[in-house]
C-alpha cells in the first residue's frame, strides 16, 4: 500500500509517514501511508519470531531545546544500530515530527537494506492510557535511511502542561522495533501466488479496500451488483453501480492490483476525502444504503435486505402487572461490546442482558403508572450474512476523546446462535431455521485511535485456506494468523537472557479484529455461488476489454520508449491558434502541437516525408528550426537545421538539440507561402538575416494576436519595414505604429520600446525575437483605454487571476468569481468582494486562504492588512491556489482583532443548569470586565451576588482567576472557563477554616495499573477545624442533592498526587489538608468515589467513530 501524496497536508489528524527530509521550499517528500504487518514471505512460510526491543528516551529541558533536529543515543536491535530523530518544533509543520533512523547508514556497505516494523510513542506521564503511539514498517536503505511521522502529534497538545506529555519539562519517547527478514515486496505476484489481486490505496483508503474485498468475496452480492442495470453511455466516475461493476470485474479478471479512483469519484469524493481515514462500519452502512436505493425498481431489488437484514425485538415487561411493550427493529450489522467481554458469546450475552427498571428508574406503563419492569432485547431472526462490528473504539467522557480497546477478545470459527436452547431468540422466532454460522472474514485494525491501517483476512469459499488482503498485496495465511493473532490483548516477548530471573516484557498488540463477517451454514450454497462472464453485461465486458487493450498499448509504448523519440512540430498555424487564447507570452504551447513518435534510427530525411504526408507540404518547401531555451527562461526558434544535420538519424539529432536523456525534439517548421498561398522554397539565410516574429495589440479590444514573421537584415532599421507590417495587418501603408520587444515574462514582464531609427543589430535583436506593435495613440484623442500600450497589457495578463470565492460556511461551493490582479493590495481585494456582495463597509469582510493539499480553508483567517498582495493570499507552500473564503462580520475586522472572545459556562447557584455565553471584549480587558459583562446576561440568585471565573480541565479546578488578570492570554480552546457565584460561607472564612477542592472519581484498572478517572463538576468546599467526615458528608449531600440510597454507596478519600487514602466517618478531614502543597491545589483533594450516572452527552450518531473523523458521505 504505497501511495504517494503531497506531504504538506495541514491537518492535525493526518499522520504522515515520510523520510525526514526537511520540508523546505522546492520538492516536497511524498507521504507513504502506513502498511501494516506484511510479514508473510514470498514463499508463504511462517517467519520466526523477529528480534524486538523497546528503547526509552528521556529528554530533559525539552521546551528549551533550540536545535531543529535532535537525535537520541544509539540502541541495537537485530544486530543493527538505530536511533530516534525528532524535530521538537516540527519539521515545518505545527506537529512534533518523529522518525526512526539507521544510526550508521553513512558507513554501511553499498546496497544495504533492512526491514523493520516499529512503533514510536510520546508517553503521557499523568495517564498512561493517553500515550500517543503510532506504528508502521519500512524497508530502510541508503536513500531512505529514516522513516516515520512528520505530523506525529500537535505541538499545542505536546507543550500544554495540563496534558501530561511534558512533566517537569521532561518528555519521554519510546520506540519499539522488530527487525524482520527482508522481503522482496515489489516482485511479489499476488495473482500468481494466490489467484486473487489486491486494491491500490489512494492515500488513506485501506479501510475502504478491506471492506470492498469482503463484499466482493460474497459472490451473491457480487452477482447482484453485476445485474444492476447500467448502459454503455454511463461513466463509471458518475455512476456508483457501474463503478462497482467495473471494480468487481477487474478484481475477478485482472492480473494485477486494481485502482479505486473511479469508485471514489462516483461517491463524489475529491482527493481530500481519500486522505481521510473513516470508519469501516460507517462506510459499509452508507454504501449499502446507496446500493439499496439504486437497486430499487430493478431485478435485484431487495438484495441488500435479503443478505444482511436481521430483526430484533426491544421489550419492556412489567413484573407486577400484566403489561408488555414490544418494538420490532431491523439491523444490517450488530455492534458488540469488547470491553468486559472475553469473546463473541459473552458480547451476545451482554446484548440480551435483562435490565431491571426499579426504584427511581421505574417504568411508566400505560394505565398502570410507575411499575417495576424488565427491559431487554431478543432476536426475531438473523440474516444469512451476519456482520458483527466490534466496539474497539470507545468514547472517553473524561477526556472528551476516543480511546482504542486493545483487550483480548476471541471469536470462533463456527458461531452457534441457537446455543443454550435459543437464549438469544424471541418467542416469535422461527426455531426451524438453524442459526449456525461459519466465519468468512476478519477485518483488522492495526494502530491507535489516531489512525493506523486496515486489512482483511478472508476465506472466499469457506475452505480451510485463508488469505490476507492488504491493499495491493494478497498472501496465503493459516487459520492461526486469521483468528488467534487477531484476538488482541498482550503478547509476551521471548526473554533475551533466559538464565536471569528477569520479568518477561509484555507489550500490547495494536493489531486486532474490528469487524467479523459470518455466513449461515444453511445458506452457504446460495451465497457462495458461481459468478462468471454471463453475469456481466456485454457493454461492461467490451468497455473493460478496451481499457485493458489501452493499458497494454501504453505498457508496450513504455517498454519500447528507449527506441523512439517524440518530435513536436510547431507551425505558423499553431502560433495563430495559441497566441491571444491559450498563451500571450512566447510563441507556442508545445503540449498542443502535433507530435510524432519516430524510431531513433530513422534518417531525418525520412521523417520529412512523414511531415509532407501529414501537412501536405512537399519536402523541398520545408525548413526546420531548433528551439532553444534562453537564459531569461524564454523559448524561441534559434537556428535552422544544417544540410549535414538533416542527413543524420532522428536520435543523433535529438542529442545535438538536447543533452537531457529521452527529451523530446522540438522543431519549428518554416513554410513560406507565395501571393497565391502556394508554398515556395525557403529563402537562403545568411548570417546577416534575422527571423523575427510579430504580434499585433489592439488596446480597444484588449487583444493580442500573432500576425506573421519576416526576415530582416541586421543592418536594416525598423522604419524600413513599417509599411510591410501595416500591409500584414490591413492598415493604411502610412499608419503610425509603435514597436516593442517582448523580452521576458518570468518572474516579471520585460517589454521595451524599440527605437525605429536604430539598426536591428544595435537594438540587439536576433533570430527568434518577438516584436509586438500597435497603432500610435492620437495625442489628444480623449479616448482612454484600461491598458493603452503593449507593456501595460502584458503586465495585466501576467498578473491577472480569476479568484473563486466561497462562503466559509459552505467551503465546497463556489459562490462567485472575480478577475483580479495578483498585485491587488489587501484593501483592493476586500473592496472588490464587498462591492460584489453589496456591502458598504469592506472592513467587515474577513478572508481565509485555501489549503491546496486538503482542499479546505486554512485554520487561521487572514489578519486585517496581514498580507501585502493578492498573490500572498493565494500561495500555499510551492503551490498557487485560485480559491479564497470570505465571511461577513458583524463588526469591522480591525475592531474584532482588538477583541478577545471567551466561551464561559455559567453555573447557576440554585438551579441545576449550565448556560454557555460568548463574551467579546477588548484584549486589554481584565477578568473583572468579563464578570461584569456576564452579569448583564445571566440570572443571579440576588442582585449583589459576587461571581468568580475558574479554569477547569479534566474535571479539576486548576485556577481561580484574579479579577485584575488580563484576558489576552487566557486559553479557552483546551480549558473550560466556568463562572459561578461565590457562596456566602466562603466569604466569611474563620482563621482555622480551609477551602478545599472536591472532585468526583472512579477507579479504572487498565493494563494491570490502577488509574484514577475524574468526572463530573469539581467544586470548592469550606471545611472547619475538627470537623469529621460524617459532618462534611451531610453538607456535601445537601449541596449535591443526592438521594440517601445512592449516597450511601459513595466512598470518600483524601487524594494526593493521584493516590487515594480512604476516610472513615470519624476521621477529622481538616487534618489531611494541613500541608501546603507544592504542586498546586488540584493535586490534593477530597475525592467522592461513585459510579458516573450522569447522562452521557450524545457523541455523534456513531459511538464507534474516531474523534478526528468527518462523517462518511457518498454524495451521488
Amino acid at each position: 500500500m504505497t501511495v504517494m501524496t503531497p506531504a504538506s497536508i495541514e491537518r492535525e489528524d493526518e499522520e504522515m509517514l515520510v523520510p525526514h527530509t526537511d520540508l523546505a521550499d522546492g520538492h516536497q517528500p511524498m507521504e507513504v501511508v502506513a502498511q501494516e504487518e506484511t510479514t508473510s514471505t514470498v514463499e508463504n512460510q511462517p517467519v520466526e519470531d523477529p528480534p524486538t526491543s523497546r528503547f526509552t528516551w528521556r529528554i530533559e529541558n525539552f521546551s528549551r531545546l533550540n536545535t531543529k533536529k535532535h537525535y537520541s543515543e544509539n540502541f541495537i536491535v537485530g544486530g543493527y544500530k538505530w536511533r530516534v530523530l525528532i524535530f521538537p518544533k516540527g519539521n515545518n509543520v505545527e506537529h512534533l515530527s518523529m522518525y526512526l533512523d539507521v544510526a550508521d547508514s553513512s558507513s554501511l556497505p553499498y546496497g544495504w537494506s533492512r526491514y523493520a516494523q516499529f512503533s514510536l510513542a510520546v508517553v503521557n506521564q499523568i495517564h498512561n492510557k493517553y500515550t500517543v503511539r503510532k506504528d508502521t514498517q519500512h524497508q530502510f536503505n541508503a536513500r531512505e535511511s529514516d522513516w516515520g511521522f512528520t505530523s506525529f502529534m500537535p505541538l499545542s497538545e505536546l507543550y500544554d502542561p495540563g496534558r501530561g506529555f511534558l512533566v517537569s519539562d521532561t518528555c519521554i519517547v519510546e520506540a519499539e522495533v522488530a527487525v524482520r527478514r527482508v522481503v522482496d515486496y515489489w516482485t511479489y505476484d499476488s495473482k500468481k501466488e494466490t489467484g486473487y489481486v489486491g486494491l491500490k490505496n489512494q492515500g488513506a483508503t485501506c479501510y475502504m479496500n478491506s471492506l470492498l474485498q469482503t463484499l466482493y468475496h460474497i459472490p451473491y452480492f457480487r452477482k447482484a451488483v453485476y445485474h444492476m442495470p447500467t448502459t454503455e453511455n454511463d461513466m463509471p466516475s458518475g455512476s456508483i453501480p457501474l463503478a462497482l461493476q467495473s471494480l468487481f470485474y477487474k478484481l475477478q479478471y485482472s492480473d494485477s492490483s486494481v485502482a479505486t479512483k473511479e469508485l471514489t469519484k462516483s461517491f463524489g469524493w475529491d482527493t481530500y476525502d481519500s486522505f481521510l481515514q473513516h470508519d469501516v462500519q460507517e462506510l459499509n452502512r452508507v454504501l449499502c444504503e446507496k446500493l439499496e436505493d439504486k437497486m430499487k425498481g430493478t431485478v435485484v431489488e431487495g438484495t441488500i435486505q435479503q443478505l444482511f437484514e436481521g430483526h430484533h425485538m426491544n421489550y419492556i415487561e412489567c413484573i407486577n402487572v400484566d403489561y408488555k411493550s414490544t418494538r420490532k427493529e431491523s439491523f444490517y450489522d450488530l455492534q458488540l461490546d469488547v470491553k468486559g467481554c472475553h469473546d463473541v458469546y459473552a458480547s451476545f450475552d451482554k446484548y440480551v442482558e435483562v435490565e431491571r427498571l426499579e426504584g427511581d428508574n421505574k417504568y411508566h406503563a400505560e394505565h398502570h403508572g410507575l411499575q417495576d419492569a424488565r427491559k431487554g432485547v431478543l432476536f426475531i431472526d438473523f440474516p444469512p450474512v451476519l456482520q458483527l462490528q466490534l466496539k474497539r473504539f470507545e468514547y472517553d467522557f473524561m477526556r472528551d476523546t476516543m480511546v482504542k480497546i486493545n483487550d483480548r477478545y476471541e471469536f470462533p470459527l463456527q458461531l452457534d446462535l441457537d446455543r443454550e436452547n435459543g437464549k438469544y431468540l424471541s418467542p416469535d422466532a422461527n426455531r426451524t431455521v438453524r442459526n449456525l454460522y461459519a466465519l468468512h472474514s476478519v477485518l483488522v485494525h492495526s494502530g491507535g485511535v489516531h489512525g493506523g491501517h486496515y486489512y482483511a483476512f478472508i476465506r472466499p469459499t469457506l475452505s480451510d485456506q485463508w488469505y490476507k488482503f492488504d491493499d495491493e498485496r494478497v498472501t496465503k495465511e493459516d487459520v492461526k494468523r486469521a483468528l488467534e493473532e487477531q484476538y488482541g490483548g498482550e503478547e509476551e516477548l521471548p526473554q533475551t537472557n533466559p538464565g536471569l530471573n528477569n520479568t518477561p516484557f509484555k507489550f500490547t498488540k495494536y493489531s486486532n479484529a474490528y469487524m467479523l463477517v459470518y455466513i449461515r451454514e444453511s445458506d452457504k450454497d446460495k451465497i457462495i455461488c458461481n459468478v462468471d462472464e454471463k453475469d456481466i453485461a456485454e457493454h461492461l465486458r467490451e468497455r473493460l476489454k478496451k481499457e485493458q487493450e489501452e493499458k497494454e498499448h501504453k505498457k508496450k509504448e513504455k517498454a519500447e520508449s528507449h527506441l523512439y523519440t517524440i518530435i513536436k512540430v510547431a507551425r505558423d498555424d499553431d502560433l495563430v491558434e495559441h497566441i491571444g487564447r491559450d498563451i500571450y507570452f512566447d510563441l507556442v504551447d508545445h503540449d498542443k502541437v502535433r507530435s510524432f513518435r519516430i524510431q531513433k534510427q530513422m534518417p531525418f530525411n525520412f521523417f520529412k516525408e512523414e511531415v509532407a504526408k501529414e501537412f501536405g507540404i512537399p519536402i523541398q518547401f520545408q525548413r526546420f528550426w531548433l528551439w532553444a531555451k534562453r537564459q531569461n527562461h524564454t523559448y524561441r526558434p534559434n537556428r535552422p537545421l544544417t544540410h549535414l544535420e538533416e542527413q543524420q538519424s532522428v536520435g543523433q539529432l535529438r542529442e545535438i538539440s538536447n543533452k537531457v536523456q529521452n527529451a523530446e525534439l522540438k522543431l519549428f517548421l518554416e513554410v513560406n507561402l507565395g501571393p497565391d498561398l502556394h508554398p515556395n522554397p525557403p529563402p537562403e539565410k545568411t548570417k546577416d538575416d534575422i527571423l523575427l516574429f510579430f504580434k499585433l495589440y489592439d488596446p480597444e479590444k484588449e487583444e493580442l494576436n500573432y500576425v506573421g514573421r519576416l526576415f530582416v537584415k541586421s543592418t536594416g532599421k525598423p522604419v524600413e519595414i513599417l509599411s510591410k507590417l501595416n500591409e500584414m495587418v490591413g492598415y493604411a501603408p502610412d499608419e503610425e505604429i509603435e514597436l516593442y520587444e517582448e523580452i521576458k515574462f518570468d518572474p516579471s514582464v520585460m517589454c521595451e520600446p524599440i527605437d525605429k531609427k536604430f539598426t536591428f543589430r544595435a537594438s540587439q535583436l536576433e533570430d527568434g525575437d518577438i516584436i509586438c506593435f500597435q497603432k500610435t495613440p492620437p495625442i489628444e484623442s480623449g479616448e482612454s483605454f484600461r491598458y493603452p500600450d503593449v507593456p501595460s497589457f502584458l503586465e495585466y495578463v501576467h498578473n491577472r487571476q480569476v479568484v473563486h470565492f466561497r462562503s466559509l460556511e459552505k467551503p465546497k461551493e463556489d459562490d462567485f468569481c472575480l478577475e483580479m490582479s495578483k498585485l491587488f493590495t489587501y484593501d483592493d481585494v476586500v473592496e472588490r468582494v464587498a462591492r460584489q456582495l453589496g456591502l458598504d463597509d469592506p472592513s467587515k469582510i474577513r478572508l481565509t486562504s485555501h489549503n491546496c493539499y486538503s482542499q479546505q480553508p486554512k485554520p487561521q483567517p487572514i489578519k486585517y492588512r496581514g498580507v501585502d498582495h493578492l498573490s500572498d493570499m493565494l500561495v500555499h507552500y510551492n503551490l498557487i491556489s485560485d480559491v479564497l473564503y470570505y465571511e461577513v462580520l458583524d463588526i469591522p475586522l480591525p475592531e474584532l482583532q482588538g477583541l478577545k472572545t471567551l466561551k464561559v459556562a455559567f453555573h447557576h447557584a440554585e438551579k441545576e443548569e449550565v448556560v454557555s455565553h460568548s463574551i467579546r471584549l477588548p484584549k486589554q480587558s481584565t477578568v473583572g470586565d468579563v464578570i461584569n459583562a456576564l452579569k448583564t446576561k445571566v440570572e443571579l440568585s440576588h442582585p449583589n451576588a459576587e461571581v468568580r471565573l475558574l479554569e477547569v480541565f479534566y474535571h479539576k479546578i486548576y485556577k481561580v482567576f484574579p479579577s485584575n488578570e488580563k484576558i489576552e492570554n487566557i486559553n479557552d480552546q483546551y480549558w473550560t472557563l466556568r463562572a459561578e457565584e461565590i457562596p456566602e460561607e466562603e466569604k466569611n472564612l474563620g482563621p482555622q477554616d480551609r477551602l478545599i477542592h472536591v472532585y468526583h472519581f472512579t477507579k479504572d484498572t487498565a493494563q494491570n495499573q490502577m488509574q484514577i478517572q475524574n468526572f463530573g463538576e469539581p467544586f470548592f468546599l469550606v471545611i472547619h477545624e475538627g470537623e469529621t467526615l460524617a459532618e462534611v458528608k451531610v453538607r456535601i449531600q445537601k449541596k449535591l442533592l443526592v438521594p440517601e440510597e445512592e449516597f450511601a454507596k459513595w466512598r470518600f478519600a483524601f487524594l494526593s498526587l493521584g493516590r487515594p487514602e480512604y476516610l472513615q466517618d470519624s476521621d477529622i478531614v481538616s487534618s489531611r489538608f494541613q500541608r501546603r502543597d507544592v504542586y498546586g491545589a488540584w493535586e490534593q483533594y477530597l475525592g467522592l468515589e461513585h459510579s458516573d450516572t450522569a447522562p452521557k452527552r450524545a457523541y455523534a450518531a456513531n459511538q464507534n467513530r474516531h474523534t478526528f473523523e468527518k462523517p462518511v458521505k457518498i454524495y451521488n
